[in-house]
Formats: C-alpha cells, sequence, structure tokens
C-alpha cells in the first residue's frame, strides 16, 4: 500500500525537472547551430574564393589559397611527372622512362577547383557539414592524374621494334635424294593494351613503380622437324628392292625413291608435326609396268579324254590367277620404309582356277566325242607348218565352261617372234608376202568348222577375202564358205558353249592334217546344212615375181589361182522337233590369181605376165 502511494509523489516531483532539461538542452543545441551558422557565414566571408581551413590536396595544405595560388602550389609540390620512374622490365632487359614519357600528367587546374568546391556545393546542410569536417578533421583530396594511353603505346611500340621476333615454321624438303632441314623459331610480340593496362595502377597513385612487359610467345606449328628428317634420310639411305617369287627383283635407287615420297604437315594431339609418307600415285606409276609383266589370268587345268578309260589325263597343271596389287604393295612399301626395311615383297590379288588339277570327267559332266573335224595343209612351207602347230597347241586340252564364250584372240594372246610364231605367207591387200603368223588361219578355219558342225552359237566370224586352197582340200573339205580368219586382236572368231556340260578340246597334227576333236555330253542335237554358190568370177591370169633369193633356172609357185564366187551357207540346228538355231553364213570371194616367183636369170614361159609389166 505505502509503494502505491509513493509512485504519484515520483510523477509530481520529477516533471518539473525533466522540463527544465530538456528546455536548457534545447537552448544549447540552437545556440550551437546558430553559432555553426555564424561561423560557416564567418568562414564564408572571410574566405571568399579560397580554400576553407583543413583544404588539402595530395597531402598539400591549400587552405586559404585562390585557384592560381593553389596550381602554384601544387606544382611546386608536385612533379611526378617529370621526376617519376616506371621501370619496365622484359626478362633481364629493363627501360626507365619518366612517367610524362608514358603520357601521365596532372591536372593542376583541376586540383584548385576541387579543393575550391569543398563546402560550397550542395544544399545548406551538406555544405556546412563539409565547412565543419574540414575545420575539425581535414579533408585531403586526391591528385587529378590524366594518363593518355595513346603516347603510352607510342612508346612502347619503339620497345616493340627491339622485343618482337617474327614466328618462323620448320622447313623440310628432299632435292635430289639429299634432305634438307631448318629449324623453326618461337615468335614473340609486346602485347602494348596489356602492358599500358599495367602502367594505370603505380601511375595513378604518383609512385614508382615496376611494370612487367606483357609479351605474347608465337610458337610455329613445327618447331623442329629433326625427327622426320631423320626418318626421310633412313627412307633414303639405300636402294629400295621389290621382289616376288619367279620374278625380278626390281632396284629403284635413292633418287628414284625420293621421287616416290611427299611430306605431309600432320596435326596431332600433340600438335602439328611433318611426317614423310610414300605418294600412292607416283608409286602406282612406277607399279604398272610391273603389272603388266606380273599378272596372269587363272588358267584350269588341261586335260584330253581317255576314249578307252573314259577318264581325265591331266596334261598341264591348273595355275592359280593373280593380279598386282598396287594399293597393298604401296602400303607395304609405306609401312617398310617407315620402318627402316629396304626390301618389299609385292602384293597380289590372287584368282583359283574353275577347274583344278583332280576334276574327273563325271564332274564336268565329258562323255564323248561330240564333233571331230579335219583339215588339210598339205603343201605348206615349213614356217606356215610350224604356226599352225604353235597355234593349235594353245586350245589342246582347253576347257570351256557352261554358258561361256571361247574367243581365240584371247587364247592365242600376241602372236609374234617373241611368241614362237615364224614368218610365212600371209594374205595382204592383193599379194601374199611373208608375215609373222602365216597359217594361223587354218587353226581358226578348222576350230570354226568344229563349232559349226557341232552345233554350237557361232557368235563372231569372219570370211577371207579370197578363197585360199588349203580349205578346199581333201575329201572332208565341206568346201567355199566355211573358212575363219583371225587377225589379232583386230578380227576374232568366237563361239559359245550353250550345253550344261564342259567342253574339252583337242587338237592334233597328223602328217598334212589338222585334226580338232570336242569332247563333252551329247544332247541330241543335230545340224543340217546346205550350200549355195552363185556369181562365179574367172581368176586373172597368172603372175610372176623376181625372187632374188632363188636360183637361176628356178619358178616356184607360192598362190594358186581362185575364181571369185558367192557363197551362202545354211545351218538349222535342231534337237528332235525343236529348232535351236538357224544360221546363214555369206561369203563374197574376190578373184585371186596364181603366182609364181623365180630366181634371176630365169627363163619364163611365153606370154608369162611379171610385175614389172
Amino acid at each position: 500500500m505505502r509503494a502505491s502511494r509513493a509512485f504519484p509523489q515520483l510523477k509530481q516531483t520529477s516533471c518539473p525537472l525533466l522540463r527544465g532539461a530538456l528546455i536548457m538542452l534545447l537552448s544549447a543545441s540552437a545556440v550551437l547551430l546558430l553559432g555553426m551558422l555564424v561561423m560557416s557565414l564567418a568562414l564564408r566571408a572571410i574566405y571568399a574564393d579560397r580554400a576553407l581551413p583543413g583544404v588539402h590536396v595530395a597531402r598539400i595544405p591549400v587552405a586559404g589559397m585562390a585557384q592560381p595560388e593553389i596550381e602554384a602550389a601544387l606544382r611546386r609540390r608536385l612533379d611526378y611527372p617529370t621526376t617519376g620512374l616506371i621501370l619496365l622490365r622484359a626478362g633481364q632487359r629493363i627501360w626507365t622512362p619518366r612517367p610524362a614519357e608514358l603520357g601521365a600528367a596532372l591536372d593542376y587546374s583541376a586540383m584548385a577547383q576541387a579543393a575550391l568546391r569543398v563546402g560550397r556545393q550542395g544544399e545548406p546542410w551538406q555544405r556546412l557539414a563539409d565547412q565543419w569536417r574540414a575545420w575539425i578533421t581535414g579533408v585531403d583530396l586526391p591528385p587529378v592524374v590524366r594518363f593518355d594511353g595513346a603516347l603510352a603505346a607510342h612508346y612502347l611500340q619503339g620497345l616493340a621494334a627491339e622485343i618482337d621476333r617474327p614466328t618462323r615454321e620448320a622447313t623440310l624438303r628432299i632435292q635430289g635424294d639429299r634432305v634438307e632441314v631448318s629449324p623453326g623459331q618461337v615468335g614473340r610480340r609486346l602485347d602494348v593494351p596489356a602492358t599500358v593496362a599495367r602502367m594505370v595502377d603505380p601511375i595513378s597513385r604518383l609512385v614508382d613503380g615496376q611494370v612487367e612487359l606483357v609479351i605474347q610467345q608465337l610458337p610455329p606449328r613445327v618447331l623442329d622437324a629433326s625427327a622426320a628428317a631423320k626418318q626421310a634420310r633412313a627412307m633414303l639411305s639405300q636402294p629400295l628392292t621389290l621382289q616376288t617369287e619367279g620374278a625380278g627383283p626390281w632396284v629403284f635407287e635413292p633418287h628414284h625413291v625420293a621421287s616416290f615420297l611427299r611430306i605431309d604437315l600432320l596435326e596431332g594431339p600433340a600438335g602439328a608435326e611433318y611426317r614423310v609418307q610414300v605418294e600412292p600415285q607416283a608409286l602406282a606409276t612406277a607399279l604398272q609396268p610391273l603389272a603388266a609383266e606380273l599378272d596372269r589370268p587363272a588358267s584350269n587345268a588341261r586335260f584330253i579324254f581317255n576314249d578307252d578309260t573314259r577318264e581325265l589325263e591331266l596334261i598341264a597343271p591348273a595355275v592359280e590367277g593373280r593380279t598386282l596389287d598396287i594399293p597393298a604393295t604401296v602400303a607395304a612399301v609405306q609401312q617398310s620404309l617407315a620402318a627402316g626395311e629396304h626390301t618389299v615383297e609385292l602384293r597380289f590379288q590372287r584368282q583359283q582356277p574353275m577347274v583344278g588339277d583332280q576334276a574327273t570327267a563325271a564332274e564336268l559332266g565329258i562323255q564323248e566325242p561330240v564333233v571331230v573335224v579335219k583339215s588339210y595343209f598339205g603343201g605348206s612351207d615349213p614356217a606356215r607348218i610350224h604356226n599352225i602347230r604353235t597355234a593349235a597347241a594353245a586350245f589342246h586340252g582347253l576347257l570351256v565352261a557352261p554358258g561361256a564364250t571361247l574367243s581365240m584372240a584371247e587364247v592365242l594372246g600376241d602372236i609374234s617372234l617373241d611368241t614362237g610364231y615364224a614368218e610365212a605367207l600371209i594374205i595382204f591387200g592383193d599379194r601374199t608376202i611373208k608375215g609373222v603368223g602365216g597359217g594361223v588361219c587354218q587353226v581358226s578355219t578348222t576350230l570354226f568348222r568344229a563349232a559349226f558342225f557341232g552345233g554350237y552359237p557361232i557368235v563372231e566370224r569372219y570370211p577371207h577375202a579370197y578363197r585360199v586352197g588349203y580349205y578346199e582340200l581333201g575329201a572332208s573339205s565341206p568346201g567355199p564358205g566355211l573358212d575363219a580368219t583371225v587377225f589379232v586382236p583386230l578380227v576374232d572368231f568366237k563361239f559359245a558353249n550353250d550345253r550344261d556340260s564342259w567342253l574339252l578340246m583337242e587338237t592334233y597334227i597328223v602328217g598334212n592334217t589338222l585334226i580338232w576333236k570336242f569332247y563333252s555330253r551329247a544332247d541330241g542335237r543335230e545340224v543340217e546344212w546346205s550350200s549355195r554358190q552363185s556369181n562365179p568370177v574367172e581368176a586373172p591370169e597368172p603372175l610372176y615375181r623376181l625372187n632374188p633369193d632363188l636360183p637361176k633356172g628356178t619358178i616356184r609357185q607360192v598362190d594358186w589361182e581362185a575364181e571369185g564366187l558367192d557363197v551362202s551357207v545354211q545351218r538349222i540346228v535342231r534337237r528332235g522337233q525343236e529348232v535351236l538355231y538357224e544360221d546363214l553364213f555369206r561369203t563374197h570371194y574376190l578373184p585371186w590369181r596364181a603366182i609364181y616367183e623365180y630366181g634371176p636369170g630365169t627363163e619364163l614361159p611365153a606370154g608369162a605376165r611379171t610385175e614389172e609389166e
């Protein structure tokens, strides 16, 4: 109860005291504010157009100074642009320009104006506060530094002429069989903008400073080509030898090997590098002549048919075909040279023959002879007989696959002295002259007749321009109109094996007779044929030709007369009531005179016509 009575008493005694204190405080503040205002007005009056007390610029007191005085004071005390040093460093090299050389300058006017603005800008209360702060604690304004980066860049460009270095690529080239190499060089370039940026800090603070020049390293794509040069020298250190079983070797000297090489610049995970490689096209061009020499087609085994056992007897083994694999050989040469090896085996693509040495008659469907024909060449000289034997031998034991077409030109290949043929009489234009391969048409004519009477399709056939007496000799001769000429590679004879079985051919020379046999499986086909002759033209009178190699008094007939004639040969191939083929072979023979050769000084028959007439 006592406490409750005390509170009202306290309230009554404290309120007058609090009011008095507040009144005194407000009175003091008003006096203080009034004093500050009076002081401000006094300072402004005393320091009109002069810096107020407590104002400094870069720690230099400027109170009471007008703008010209401030600028003069600052110029006397702030001489950094002309007395300061900026040490520029690039490795062990240094340069010490003055800040003024780098474009540094002090704006004395701006600093003086900034000093005069202290306490004189902003709202009244802000001005009063700034004046009071300057008076009590002081105000130190920073220097105003002007930095002309263009001048700094100009100075650095002068240094760049000493510092910059061009990038140089390593070079590698092959001259003849010599390898020439030069090292590369790392370039460098002074980064002017980045270096200027580094100068800003010390210059803005008016202090001496050290600035490391920003230099960019510019490495070449290839600095060192010595490894590739070593590889190239190893590749050219000795000749390149290409070899294969049964042929070669072929040796390419280093200067020739150099023509196969190229130098490539390749990008890899570790950067670019030179690599010495074989130029595929260049080496392929050098390999082409080898391909012509080494390529060979696959060749079936050759057989004869034993009429007694009805089995095949091997007379020539099968030959694996091969084709020079130029891309694989190029790759092998590249790999070998890169490994320091200079002897390389040629690479081939292999082709297996269709018929191997172990083939049987049953497997090939060969059961019996289906046609046998003969032609006669009595009176032929030894060279012509030699060519007949040579050409006929190319077909002995030869197999023709079911559905295949035989080209006589392909089987014979090149007819030349190099392939075993002799010079014999041939028809050339309107004359009989000596030429390589005379007599081969005896073989083509006999083959044509075998295919004709065997009922095989004739794909391509060309007759002679003149009747040849040999082809009309013998009781079995079908007469004119069933001859065929071959002039490799322009004129060919072709026929097709349209049977389901293989066709085996055998050729024999018995005396002056060429015998040609076809073995296969008879399929019931029969051949009907007929010949019609018309428009005969009498042969010209005989011609006598001087032959200096004949002795005096010798006359020798080298060609026989034949009348001109048109011949049409019709063939019908039937199997039962079915007509398989119906052919018409037309031949127009020009008349041909008899020709005699005589030795010098020989007396000719009365009325004989010579070439001189």
